[in-house]
């Protein structure tokens, strides 16, 4: 018997909203501040799967220059009606504070792969907009409804209104459809209509540990709802020691198959010898990953098979097993003209004044721009962390004239916390090698008067991070053959949403990264990265 394999996609792929068209499967998830906007994952067995897409790959789909950290796009919506898929997704603009800047939008597309019609602006009352196809035809989009007043609970309830795809534009009046339960914070609305019942399933609780999913039914599309009489639906809350943590968010598929699935979030925390204790059990550096569970129907309601906390180890759908090619090798040489899709940059297209595969073969180089803290314009490719054991390594030629000038490797959660290795320039010593720390935005450098010196006769220096569950550290060499480590170790807890300041919902990544700020755009070349979990 096949088993899927939990958590399926690993690393920061969170809000997941699964769609089926024939035999073919897909789950989009949020990307926050990371372009292009949205990854689609595709599978054919629900067990195997592999990146398909990213749609929002041009700056008319996702603007996100200067978006705050963990903005951006929120909670995809995925679905397939009329010969064509539908996208639905929110671009963030502020989000702490008393207001929410949400502005939802809608693309389309044939093809899943193919290039994404403009976006028809929706609405921006809340995040988490959702599409529904109704049995008559007609078109509803729900999200949570914003409050930002001050005696009022922020989290409105479930709007609906219309959509008209001839007019391409919202039309009627909006109502709220669902106040939510008494966990509150109710959100990433999805509907469907099943057997006579609408069933509306959110998201309550917050997107840490008592994260829940909650699920009510109505006959009629806008209510009254009543509740899931298992209440909530989907939850890890009630199970500190369970594997998969933060259950929540999900979203509903019934296989060809005719059998019932269930994609949610959830996180792993650090592993730890103490007890876990209930409103706070560690930290989660990959982020918020997507699991898989399978539905039983009971009385007109599905449950969760095992039970409502999540299992890791779920049976599989009767389906044939459809294995994917690695899309990731181990060494990257740079040799093609395109970036491999497990690589993202910050808030902003890769443009050619900021990066190059074609200026020097067999390299991809990075021409400088601004600092790590910039929410602007970055010269960076990374990608997640998938494992709390590998290493990535990386050879960096780099030719720096002032100390405002840097390049190398860095193990990054946001413009506030990260740690890089980077070549760079001393008055005394000429070009060395240094590391900078960036935590919660305070600043240090641990190799503070111990720089190493590069020597003139090295082109390009090897730089490597070993990731240990919860440390890493770096190391490097001039000859590819002999390595040092440095000495300074690091906690990966402090990459995760439970450290950052204010509000975080990404994962750590690791990547390459050029900054002048001087703005003279030097380039670095990087000739090759290397990632391999152990």
């Amino acid at each position: 018997m096949t088993t899927i394999k939990n958590p399926v996609l690993k690393g920061f792929n969170p809000d997941p909203s699964i769609c089926r068209v024939d035999e073919d499967y897909y789950i989009a998830v949020s990307t926050f501040e990371w372009f292009p906007g949205v990854q689609i994952y595709h599978s054919k067995d629900l067990v195997n799967w592999h990146i398909i897409s990213r749609p929002l790959n041009r700056v008319s789909l996702i603007d996100m220059k200067g978006n705050p950290n963990s903005g951006g796009v929120w909670a995809p919506c995925l679905t397939f009606a009329d010969g064509k898929f539908w996208l639905i997704y929110s671009d963030v603009k502020m989000h702490s504070g008393a207001w929410k800047d949400t502005h939802n939008y809608l693309t389309t597309c044939e093809t899943i792969d193919g290039e994404w019609a403009d976006p028809i602006y929706l609405n921006s009352s809340g995040f988490d907009p959702s599409l529904f196809h109704n049995i008559d035809g007609r078109k509803y989009i729900v999200n949570m409804l914003w409050d930002q007043r001050t005696y009022k609970h922020s989290f409105g309830g479930i709007v609906m209104q219309e959509y008209s795809p001839e007019k391409k534009r919202l039309i009627g009046k909006s109502q709220v459809i669902f106040e939510g339960t008494d966990i509150k914070l109710t959100e990433g609305p999805h509907l469907y209509y099943i057997d006579g019942y609408y069933y509306l399933l959110t998201a309550e609780g917050g997107t840490r540990y008592a994260h829940t999913a909650t699920l009510v039914r109505s006959k009629n599309i806008d209510g009254p709802y009543e509740l899931h009489p298992d209440h909530p639906f989907l939850t890890s809350w009630h199970d500190p020691r369970n594997l998969l943590q933060k259950c929540g968010h999900a979203s509903i598929v019934q296989t060809h198959t005719n059998e019932w699935y269930l994609a949610h979030l959830t996180g792993r925390p650090l592993p730890h010898d103490d007890k876990p204790v209930l409103d706070f059990r560690g930290f989660c550096p990959l982020g918020r990953e997507t699991a898989i569970q399978k539905l039983e129907w009971r009385d007109g309601w599905p449950y969760v098979v095992g039970g409502k906390q999540g299992s890791n180890d779920v049976e599989a759908p009767k389906m044939e097993e459809v294995k994917w090619e690695q899309d990731f090798k181990p060494i990257d040489h740079f040799d093609s003209t395109t970036l491999n899709h497990h690589f993202q940059s910050l808030r902003i297209p890769l443009t050619e004044d900021i990066m190059s595969l074609t200026d020097k073969p067999g390299n991809l180089r990075l021409y400088g721009k601004e600092s790590l803290t910039s929410c602007f314009t970055q010269a960076m490719v990374a990608r997640r962390w998938q494992s709390l054991h590998f290493n990535a390594s990386t050879a960096v030629s780099f030719q720096p004239t002032t100390y405002q000038q840097a390049a190398g490797l860095v193990c990054y959660y946001n413009t506030e916390n990260w740690t890089s290795i980077q070549i760079t320039w001393n008055e005394e010593k000429g070009r060395i090698l240094d590391i900078v720390r960036c935590d919660n935005f305070i600043f240090s450098q641990p190799l503070e008067g111990t720089e190493i010196q590069v020597p003139d006769t090295v082109e390009y220096v090897h730089l490597r991070v070993k990731v240990r569950v919860h440390t890493y550290h770096f190391s490097y060499s001039f000859d590819n053959k002999t390595w040092t480590d440095i000495p300074a170790i690091f906690e990966s807890y402090k990459l995760s949403d439970d450290y950052v300041r204010l509000n975080g919902f990404t994962g750590a990544f690791v990547g390459l990264h050029c900054q002048d700020t001087s703005g003279g755009s030097v380039p670095a070349d990087f000739d090759y990265f290397a990632y391999e979990e152990l």
